[in-house]
């Protein structure tokens, strides 16, 4: 599977859309790391670099979001197949 260069911003834009759906919130911040998962006073939140390049926060958001467990969540073929192959990448 190959994302094309100009779909990575849409990409981005659909996984912030199911982080939402499946409860965790999705933070941009600046600072000398890569992001990921954690648990924030009991609420779920994802960093990510907004520093960082698009395709880095693409697979940092797929990762984290594949770590929070996407096996019972309804997912188009096509999403499931990016979070899966994104987050084997890290």
């Amino acid at each position: 599977m190959k994302i094309k260069q100009k779909e990575f911003e849409q990409v981005l834009e659909d996984l912030k859309a199911l982080a939402a759906q499946m409860g965790a919130k999705v933070r941009f911040e600046r600072g000398d790391f890569k992001g990921g998962y954690c648990i924030i006073k009991e609420n779920k939140v994802i960093v990510l670099n907004k520093l960082s390049n698009v395709h880095r926060k693409v697979v940092t958001l797929a990762a984290a979001l594949y770590e929070l467990g996407i096996d019972d969540i309804y997912l188009t073929p096509r999403m499931r197949e990016i979070i899966e192959e994104l987050s084997e990448s890290l």
